[in-house]
């Protein structure tokens, strides 16, 4: 059975997310800057309503306690069969294989229930837990893309990493 519960944001998880957010901006930087207050997360939510984006929260079953969030974006259909992987964990539920898991399964989402072909996840060369995590669920490196992504305000190099449908050990929950 698995240990965490992955579900589609939701507007009632503001405020759990924006509190966890809150106790974690020490562990998240300077990897990522999540929202913090309720324009933050309304800004984020309001790209799950109305682009092709997919936001999941991570919960520890029976605590309900967040433990994660992930997002499948620039999901792009046709011949391409893709999104991007965007994924933070909380600095409460580090080092138990919790975000290893909940990264595995929105890989299984991703393939199984959307159809897609390919998810790629782009991460900063000096992130190693996250470089180590996406080995452990088997995506690959493709190569590094010099100042990719805007973090913080500064244009940050990142590496690509990807995943097909088919490398995904066990597709099944």
């Amino acid at each position: 059975m698995p240990t965490i519960e992955l579900k589609p944001a939701t507007r009632s998880d503001a405020d759990p997310l924006i509190r966890a957010n809150l106790e974690s901006r020490a562990h998240h930087a300077p990897w990522s800057k999540p929202f913090t207050d309720h324009a933050g997360f309304e800004d984020w939510f309001g790209g799950l309503v109305t682009g092709a984006n997919i936001g999941l929260v991570a919960r520890e079953r029976g605590a309900h306690a967040v433990i994660g969030v992930l997002h499948l974006s620039q999901i792009c259909r046709g011949n391409f069969q893709s999104a991007y992987l965007g994924f933070y964990g909380m600095a409460s539920s580090g080092g138990r294989g919790l975000m290893t898991e909940a990264v595995r399964r929105t890989a299984i989402f991703a393939f199984n229930e959307i159809g897609l072909h390919r998810i790629e996840a782009n991460i900063q060369p000096a992130n190693l837990k996250s470089v180590a995590l996406v080995r452990r669920v088997g995506f690959q490196k493709e190569g590094f893309s010099p100042r990719y992504l805007r973090i913080d305000g500064e244009w940050r190099d990142h590496e690509r990493w990807a995943l097909l449908a088919d490398m995904l050990p066990h597709q099944t929950e």
